[in-house]
């Protein structure tokens, strides 16, 4: 199967985001959607988000880097499931908002997660 790194679409009326038939496998653990580190949205499995960014998030108690990136990720931080039927999530309002996302989005793959922009 051909690897997806790239792809664009259109939300439909309910802020649905279908996924490329070719990524899907990657979410049936779950979604878990942040606001980015810029004015974009970041795009994870439940099993990335669990196996990499859990543990980046929980350093020491008194680090005051650790501490912005656990703001920055857990403020408005959404889980859900992939619609495994239609291939959809559902994105929600606040993070359209927060990147600019009217209707046209491009995805990219950073490593183990992606990057949602407007389009």
């Amino acid at each position: 199967m051909a690897t997806v790194d790239y792809f664009e679409r259109k939300l439909d009326d309910k802020r649905r985001l279908t996924m490329p038939v070719e990524v899907r496998g990657e979410f049936k653990s779950g979604v878990v959607v942040t606001r980015g580190f810029g004015k974009y949205l970041h795009l994870y499995s439940q099993q990335v988000w669990e196996q990499k960014v859990e543990p980046e998030l929980s350093g020491s108690i008194l680090d005051e880097r650790i501490a912005d990136l656990n703001v920055k990720f857990r403020a408005g931080k959404a889980a859900s499931v992939l619609d495994l039927k239609q291939g959809r999530i559902t994105l929600e309002l606040h993070h359209l908002k927060y990147a600019g996302i009217k209707k046209d989005i491009v995805a990219v793959r950073a490593g183990s997660y992606w990057r949602i922009s407007a389009q």
